[in-house]
């Protein structure tokens, strides 16, 4: 089926208890079991079912499939937010001792939890100079177990290739993560290229309402965790928290994701809401037509800015004149998404009277609403970095970051150039 088709249909046909059509809502803590030894049977992963919502729930197993489906995945989890996808992303196949390597065009969240937080639990995070193959493959050794990127860059809107970087990864026995967020699986596949991890922060345009906090982990099933034993023995060797399971044994291709699930979704916690999995759902039906809207409306907004005479600098990877242009068209098909940044003649100052004199873009920090939206990443998204670790992550003082929505295109440049008006 394609995309259009799974987002409404994958993973869900009726209710086989009441047929209803609509995925309901089970809202409950725990599940029933049949017996001592079903018990124990859902507990040993030998049969499939419920145990917990803090470890699964049938809505979010509706989303799940979903994801994973339009991602090309063998399984994927749910998680409470995208920031906890990240996070336990990691954890499933690094602990202390080990690092992984990464691009440092960042979102903001992401770089903190990396540069700050991870180390403290003795993971090293290697960050790259940039985003190019060459700058990360020197940084692999026998301790890495991950390489990460965002396939486009939040704020910086740089396009990663993909391709390239997870054949250097596979070439050194790692596995590549990458955050699409940004993208979509309606605009770019990362398993497709080559990917072994897929994360989302389903907050953003899968939900595409500003509604619901979400995130989740997709797995490919494709990485050879036997063969690399030595570097994956949290995957590979029996698991000391939960009674021993070896889950390439237990699991097949679904080692890495089943371990996500029963070691830290299930002793950390972050679980998601059931309410929060059957409203990302109802956003996920549109996704492919309000992602046509997006980047249409984001194109028209990048050739306006680029012409008009008190705008610095676009950036934005579906115009000729970027650097990524070239990968957009290969990834994306010159459509990448809907976030893109610039700078105004005046610098901060004419930032801040640029955006304090929108009317119909919300200033906020979100991305990926229907509704057209505005921050100023330095002083919000990545205030909490250096000023060397804001210009590392591709964030300058005067950059406006826009996140353009499906309203008509007339009304959102007749507010862009309002605001342009009053900045000078």
């Amino acid at each position: 089926m394609k995309d259009q088709t799974l987002a409404i249909h994958a993973g869900f046909k009726s209710d086989s208890a009441t047929k209803a059509v609509a995925v309901p809502i089970y809202q409950t803590v725990a599940y029933e079991f049949d017996s001592a030894q079903h018990g124990a049977d859902l507990f040993n992963l030998a049969v499939p079912g419920n145990i917990y919502t803090r470890i699964m729930n049938p809505t979010t197993d509706v989303l799940e499939k979903r994801c994973a489906a339009l991602e090309g995945g063998v399984g994927a989890l749910g998680l409470s937010a995208g920031s906890a996808a990240i996070h336990y992303a990691v954890l499933t196949i690094a602990e202390q001792g080990n690092n992984i390597v990464s691009v440092p065009l960042l979102y903001g969240g992401t770089y903190t939890l990396f540069k700050h937080m991870l180390p403290k639990l003795g993971i090293e995070v290697r960050f790259a100079t940039d985003d190019t193959v060459q700058a990360m493959e020197g940084l692999i050794d026998d301790k890495t177990t991950a390489v990460y990127c965002e396939s486009i860059g939040n704020p910086a809107g740089n396009i990663v290739d993909i391709e390239a970087l997870a054949a250097m990864a596979h070439a050194r026995g790692v596995p590549l993560i990458v955050d699409n967020t940004v993208a979509t699986p309606a605009l770019i596949k990362p398993i497709q290229w080559g990917a072994d991890i897929v994360v989302h922060s389903l907050t953003k345009y899968m939900g595409g309402h500003g509604n619901s906090l979400g995130g989740v982990i997709i797995d490919s099933g494709k990485f050879p965790w036997a063969d690399h034993a030595d570097r994956f023995p949290m995957l590979t060797t029996p698991e000391a928290s939960y009674h021993g399971v070896v889950y390439t044994e237990a699991l097949g291709p679904a080692a890495y994701i089943g371990r996500a699930r029963t070691v830290p979704l299930r002793n950390m916690g972050s679980a998601m809401s059931p309410m929060n999995a059957f409203l990302i759902l109802q956003g996920m039906e549109t996704l492919p037509l309000r992602m046509e809207r997006h980047c249409d409306n984001a194109l028209a907004v990048a050739r306006y800015l680029e012409k008009h005479p008190k705008v610095n600098w676009v950036r934005f990877a579906g115009l000729p004149t970027s650097s990524y242009y070239e990968l957009a068209q290969k990834y994306t098909g010159g459509k990448p998404s809907a976030l893109l940044t610039f700078g105004i003649e005046g610098g901060f100052d004419a930032g801040v009277k640029f955006y304090d004199a929108l009317q119909l873009f919300l200033r906020l920090v979100n991305i990926g609403d229907v509704k057209s939206l505005a921050a100023h990443p330095a002083s919000t998204t990545h205030r909490q970095l250096s000023d060397e670790e804001a210009a590392q992550a591709g964030v300058t003082p005067d950059m406006i970051r826009l996140c353009v929505g499906i309203e008509h295109i007339d009304d959102i440049l007749a507010d862009l150039d309002q605001a342009l008006a009053a900045a000078s």
